[in-house]
């Protein structure tokens, strides 16, 4: 952040003018503050993909295999075999531009290569001119181009530019969905070692010890011991959670950012304390796991084969455990992953049962083919049937909004549920304006790998059209807290509210339903889990 201008400087530097030359004719200039650095060579390697080595984005040589421009050529024409989809997507833009002005980095940027169109048309371009007759005959008359060294910096610069958010394809009338092209464009960099550092490292730590991170099981058992120290002291009860459990009932799973970095933490606590109400009062049984510690999948921002290789471990380990079914934590593109590849990819998980509530019944029938259910729609289930003790007064210190992370919103239709929570444990919700939020939500900025230090201008330009729609509900409704159920949104929101907002922080969904829960047994509470004061508890009043 220290390198980064003012935000207002930084918003009056942003140009939306279009260049003067056509975008064939306007070279990349990969610039500082805008990329992330180069993947580790140890990191390519250790999972097994092509072309491990040392190279630096800002050098004119990449240190390319020889026969680069075969690899791209047969690595494209494969995966138009392969994925129907994507070779529909290369053949029915008609360039309308409805999804232009709906990316939040074009919006940020001005920068016409990052419309959605744009940015497919820099690989369909090259697609045109490889594998079909016009662009072979008309070539750049038709849209078609070769494929060139500056082609090849242009799509590894502009595809990790994208947070294959969906946004753009809410407006697309053709229904492209661009986030899929960004994963092809993605997908044939890595066939030649060109990653980033943010996505190659997680995903060799996730192949190596189950979570992105790269913590080692006992060190696991110990985040979740100090949290278990950190609730007595609040509470003044001690949770007693199931780690590796055989024959549990339900296997919980969630990404490792809640277990390992604030604000997620809190929502971390927040789990444990529900499920320990749950437990104390219904006989609820469910255990955590050190082999599937994360549920994120960064392995779906390198390519197909990766992101099956990391999911595998979630049906894997409720097979060893001899659970019923899998209930997922608060994530974001761990449940695009689940919902839209997971079944494909590693099921179908006939092992499994139907996933049924144990306490409400409730059958939840979207989740019959995955067996995997969102925290979200549990708890909201519960708090349906009136199984939950709440107060939600204990949150009166804060005015909330909610932020639909992407991935539950556009590719769940996750909407109602997390609303339905925050109005029963808040008394203070205010929504932002209608074309910010559900599925026309605007990104954090930083999804998809893009959650660096090196690419702050990057994340911050990116971000500046959540931070606006927040920026205004807390001037309205002097709105302080922003909620949202995805890990990396809890690790992206801060800085940009820090930025943009300063006067707004972030939080987990069920860490503020742990601060409204009344647990069996607990003594008078005097903080949130963040040890600050609860309203009406401020003070030496309060401490008398």
């Amino acid at each position: 952040m220290s390198d980064l201008p003012k935000s207002d400087d930084l918003l009056s530097k942003i140009d939306p003018r279009p260049p003067a030359k056509s975008w064939m004719d306007t070279p990349v200039n990969i610039r500082k503050g805008m990329y992330c650095y180069a993947s580790n060579p140890k990191s390519v390697e250790y999972v097994g993909l092509p072309h491990a080595r040392a190279w630096n984005p800002l050098e004119e040589d990449w240190n390319l295999p020889e026969n680069w421009k075969e690899i791209i050529y047969e690595g494209f024409r494969e995966r138009l075999d392969k994925f129907r989809s994507f070779k529909v997507f290369m053949d029915i833009c008609v360039r309308c531009g409805a999804c232009a002005d709906k990316c939040h980095f074009f919006i940020g940027t001005g920068d016409p290569k990052n419309m959605p169109v744009l940015r497919a048309e820099l690989l369909r371009s090259v697609y045109r001119n490889d594998f079909t007759t016009a662009g072979r005959i008309m070539g750049k008359m038709a849209g078609a181009r070769e494929m060139t060294v500056d082609v090849l910096k242009e799509w590894w610069y502009y595809f990790f530019q994208c947070t294959e958010c969906r946004r753009c394809s809410v407006f697309c009338p053709y229904g492209i969905d661009t986030a899929e092209i960004t994963m092809m464009g993605r997908e044939l960099l890595n066939l030649l070692g060109l990653n980033i550092d943010w996505i190659a490292t997680p995903v060799a730590n996730c192949y190596r010890t189950g979570n992105h991170l790269g913590i080692q099981p006992h060190a696991f058992k110990d985040m979740i011991d100090f949290f278990v120290d950190d609730i007595e002291e609040i509470t003044g009860v001690r949770v007693e959670p199931s780690i590796n459990k055989k024959g549990a009932d339900i296997l919980f799973i969630t990404p490792s950012g809640d277990v390992f970095a604030d604000p997620g933490t809190y929502t971390c606590m927040g789990y444990l304390m529900l499920f320990h109400f749950l437990k104390e009062k219904y006989g609820f049984d469910i255990t955590w796991s050190t082999y599937a510690s994360e549920g994120g999948n960064f392995g779906s921002f390198t390519s197909h084969e990766m992101m099956k290789r990391l999911n595998a471990k979630m049906f894997a380990e409720a097979r060893r455990l001899d659970v019923k079914w899998i209930l997922g934590g608060e994530c974001g593109h761990m449940w695009r992953v689940i919902h839209q590849y997971m079944d494909t990819l590693n099921g179908p998980a006939d092992f499994l049962e139907v996933p049924v509530s144990p306490i409400t019944g409730t059958r939840f029938e979207n989740a019959k083919s995955t067996k995997m259910v969102h925290i979200a729609e549990f708890t909201a289930d519960l708090i349906k049937h009136g199984k939950l003790d709440l107060n939600p007064g204990r949150n009166d210190n804060l005015r909330v909004t909610f932020h639909d992370s992407c991935n539950p919103s556009r590719g769940m239709g996750m909407f109602e549920e997390p609303r339905y929570i925050i109005k029963n444990v808040c008394n203070y919700f205010h929504d932002m304006p209608a074309n910010t939020i559900r599925e026309q939500t605007f990104c954090c900025g930083s999804g998809a790998g893009l959650n660096a230090g090196e690419d702050m201008e990057l994340r911050m330009v990116g971000g500046l059209p959540r931070a606006n729609a927040v920026k205004h509900v807390h001037e309205k409704y002097d709105v302080n807290m922003l909620a949202c159920v995805c890990a990396i949104d809890r690790a992206a929101l801060p800085p940009l509210m820090e930025y943009w907002v300063p006067e707004v922080g972030v939080t987990g969904l069920h860490e503020l339903v742990a601060n409204a829960l009344i647990l069996p047994g607990e003594g008078e509470r005097t903080t949130d889990l963040r040890g600050e004061p609860l309203p009406g508890m401020e003070g030496d009043d309060a401490e008398e």
